[in-house]
């Protein structure tokens, strides 16, 4: 490390994709010698790490910018440096539109960090847009999550070009991590005790396919299951027409892949999905997520909906909302259709934003339902539950994860016990509330420490 130099503090908005760039980042900052801030007030830089994949996101990226901006002209703020999507779509305006912005990063630029931070304290301009599609920055991070638990990103970029979305033109075309890489950086966080890893990607199923030429996804499972003090391996983000019988297999009899399972359909009417560029069909999602079911026991199932989309009527939202009913899938996130600048969707005929948002309402009441239902089947059962902290309502319980639960956009658990973040225990369920398990730890799974 270097001598010290100024204070900085770093704000992260959007995915978990966008969280491990922003911890790599952090490394980098901290290396050159650059000390951390708890707060933006106060500091000397401010890195705001940006999403730029809908409105919503946008928008919030803005508000964040000007918060920081205000803060700047009240004299409590330095420099201000803005990485991530946002600056990557709108290059050519973002300084334009918001002049109190010091320096700017394309996603492909995200290791000029402390290049832009000594240029921004002395008082220089600073712009870099690397190419977003070169291979994946194998920098460093530190890690922000857990205790206990870590995201683990094996690939970057996506070429599905689904006809609404614009990560393939943000983000960069697909490239996969090294296998080996990858299988070093998950030793390194198991010996710091981490004990589950989210595997992370636009699309995992499709890791290993540019770089090696065929499917990898159950090998670099395998790898990592034999990595001591690993507990838990969760699957975020397979896309439903890359499944195969090895991975399927992979994931069913290995005790270290918790068995939940990130699946976005985005709908399940054949007409929308051709529009959309999906490749495959509902049919052919229907059969799937049979078969998942059939070959793997107590399986959670999760995806993601959009509603309003091009072609989307009262029909077609009718026959979405049969199918969650049949299909009974557990977790569910719902969007409105936001028509993106520059994406085939955006100049397609759709519903207004007022109907979709009311279509994505009546999904999340139709899966309300299901959820509740899901947790009182839990109550009488004996579950891991990963501890994370106190909980906010009373703090002499912990709240925790089951298998069933992945960080941020699930359920937890509520838990009576001597236990501490974490930790992975063993929870007899007492009881279910709105979605929330409450119960007692029977035992701890580690050497010695009973509840």
């Amino acid at each position: 490390m270097t001598e010290r130099k100024a204070t900085f503090s770093l704000v992260s908005l959007g995915c978990a994709k966008n969280l491990v760039n922003s911890e790599q980042m952090h490394h980098l900052m901290r290396e050159a010698g650059y000390i951390p801030a708890a707060d933006s007030d106060g500091a000397d830089l401010a890195i705001i790490n940006t999403c730029g994949f809908i409105d919503a996101a946008k928008s919030e990226a803005i508000d964040c910018i000007l918060e920081h901006a205000q803060l700047k002209a009240e004299g409590r703020l330095g420099g201000i440096i803005v990485t991530g999507c946002l600056s990557e779509r709108y290059q050519d305006d973002i300084q334009k539109e918001l002049p109190e912005i010091d320096a700017v990063l394309g996603v492909g630029s995200f290791g000029e960090i402390v290049r832009a931070a000594d240029a921004v304290l002395a008082h220089r301009p600073y712009r870099a847009f690397g190419d977003q599609s070169a291979p994946v920055d194998e920098t460093p991070r530190d890690i922000s999550t857990g205790p206990g638990w870590a995201w683990l990103r094996i690939a970057e970029g996506c070429d599905n070009f689904c006809a609404f979305c614009a990560i393939p033109f943000i983000r960069g075309r697909y490239r996969s991590r090294e296998l080996e890489a990858v299988v070093k950086e998950a030793e390194d966080l198991a010996a710091s005790g981490v004990k589950e890893l989210i595997f992370i990607a636009q699309d995992i199923t499709r890791y290993g396919t540019d770089r090696y030429g065929k499917r990898c996804l159950a090998e670099l499972i395998r790898r990592l299951s034999e990595i001591p003090g690993l507990r838990w391996i969760r699957l975020h983000y397979l896309y439903p027409d890359q499944f195969d019988d090895e991975l399927i297999d992979e994931i069913a009899r290995n005790d270290k892949v918790v068995k939940y399972l990130d699946i976005p359909i985005q709908h399940i009417n054949n007409e929308i999905l051709r529009r959309m560029n999906r490749r495959g069909t509902g049919d052919e999602i229907r059969a799937l997520f049979r078969t998942l079911r059939e070959r793997i026991p107590d399986l959670v199932l999760r995806t993601s909906l959009i509603t309003g989309l091009p072609g989307e009527g009262e029909p077609e939202f009718e026959e979405l909302l049969e199918y969650l009913k049949e299909a009974r899938i557990e977790r569910v996130g719902v969007f409105p259709f936001s028509p993106e600048e520059g994406t085939k969707a955006a100049r397609m005929e759709h519903c207004d934003a007022e109907e979709a948002a009311r279509r994505a309402d009546q999904v999340l009441a139709l899966q309300g339902r299901i959820l509740d239902e899901f947790a009182e089947a839990q109550v009488g059962r004996e579950l891991e539950v990963l501890i994370e902290g106190p909980w906010e309502e009373d703090g002499g319980l912990m709240t925790g994860r089951t298998w069933a639960d992945s960080p941020e956009i699930d359920s937890f658990a509520v838990v009576d016990g001597d236990v501490r973040p974490g930790e992975l225990v063993r929870v007899r369920i007492e009881r279910a509330e709105n979605g929330v398990l409450f119960g007692s730890c029977t035992e701890n799974r580690g050497d010695d420490h009973r509840c």
